[in-house]
């Protein structure tokens, strides 16, 4: 079990509103290739409630029932952990939700995404509790899932951003891949999430900076925000007795233009929620220029510039971006103790291609006969199954 302190105050719980006992929520899941998706999730969870207990499956829960997971247990531990609504992580929680789980940790009712989540032998994994009303639903978010940002990882190609030609191997991957029994081919390589200012509004917790809080102003690309993000965010936010940390976003240009390829795999949009919903992260400036500026540092009124152990790639006219807090005096390199990066986790997709592939194939025929029967059941006249008067 692992606290995170949102709903604690001196170690005990906080009472709801009014003094009335804490509405307790539990939500669960895999919780891989964590993206802003998952924490809309979990933000509007935790809105039905006053304290928010995520169950998160194990590695060999997932891979028994839907295929290898893309992180490890421990770095979708510590993912999970690093969203803002969260309170408190339950670890090698069971892949089928009971009403005795939610009385182990005394909660009032969990929450899902209004989703299939079934099992190996094709059952809805919330079954049980929702027989017996001690299930809500929520919004799931369009436009991103695990399943849609693997593909995208696929198309290992500059197609989304240029006007090149895919290369014939991705064509090809691109027309056989995840072609859905629906019809729709989610492998473009494109997003296809509509951003709104009240998506923002949502995930942006819209506090100023106070009168003695260091401003800390970090600035990258921040895509498919991961464990490594999580890690360096963690030792900047702890370099101060009060930090208010500002994460500036650079354009999806930019990053194409420093990192290749079909970078950034996320787009601008959604890399700002995927930041927001970050617990280390007070502010996000998005499309932040490539070199901190006198003027950017001076309008944030910022104390301390941080960048990690990565390279610092130079500006198109060969500057160092980080010149002017160099010259200040208040520039600073994080080592975060992880060597995990965006390339890595390519990697890993590539490398396991074809479990990948599979995974996704398994899933959509499950989840295709899971809808048949029940189409079958809801248009079965009632009575039927006892026999005509």
């Amino acid at each position: 079990m692992i606290r995170n302190g949102h709903g604690v105050v001196g170690g005990a719980e906080r009472p709801g509103p009014g003094g009335r006992p804490a509405v307790r929520v539990w939500c669960d899941g895999c919780y891989d290739m964590v993206h802003y998706g998952h924490s809309n999730q979990l933000r509007q969870a935790r809105a039905m409630g006053d304290y928010l207990i995520v169950g998160v499956h194990t590695d060999e829960e997932i891979s028994k029932h839907k295929g290898p997971p893309v992180f490890t247990q421990e770095e979708r531990y510590k993912m999970v952990q690093a969203i803002k609504w969260v309170d408190e992580v339950v670890p090698a929680a069971p892949y089928v939700t009971t009403l005795e789980t939610l009385d182990k940790y005394n909660c009032n009712f969990c929450v899902h995404g209004n989703d299939i989540t079934l099992t190996v032998d094709g059952r809805d994994t919330y079954e049980e509790v929702k027989q017996a009303g001690r299930y809500r639903e929520c919004k799931r978010t369009q436009g991103v899932s695990t399943t849609d940002l693997v593909g995208r990882m696929l198309l290992v190609t500059k197609a989304h951003h240029s006007s090149q030609e895919m290369f014939s191997e991705y064509r090809e991957y691109a027309d056989s891949f995840g072609k859905c029994p629906r019809g729709r081919n989610p492998w473009t390589g494109v997003s296809q999430f509509l951003q709104t200012s009240q998506k923002i509004i949502q995930f942006a917790s819209g506090k100023e900076p106070q009168p003695g809080e260091t401003i800390i102003y970090v600035a990258g690309a921040f895509d498919l925000f991961h464990i490594g993000h999580v890690d360096f965010l963690e030792k900047v936010h702890g370099l101060a007795e009060r930090p208010y940390v500002i994460a500036g976003l650079h354009f999806d240009q930019e990053v194409n233009h420093y990192k290749g390829k079909n970078y950034p795999i996320m787009n601008l949009h959604e890399r700002t929620l995927s930041v927001l919903a970050c617990r280390y992260v007070s502010e996000v400036v998005i499309g932040a220029p490539y070199a901190v500026t006198a003027e950017l540092l001076d309008h944030f009124k910022v104390d301390l510039v941080c960048h990690g152990k990565t390279e610092i790639v130079p500006g198109k006219d060969g500057s160092d971006p980080y010149q002017e807090p160099k010259r200040r005096g208040i520039f600073c390199q994080i080592d975060s103790g992880s060597d995990l990066t965006t390339d890595l986790i390519v990697q890993r997709i590539i490398k396991n291609r074809l479990e990948y592939e599979a995974r996704n194939q398994k899933k959509e025929a499950k989840e295709l006969a899971f809808l048949e029967a029940r189409r079958q059941q809801e248009a079965q006249p009632e009575g039927a199954s006892q026999g005509a008067f």
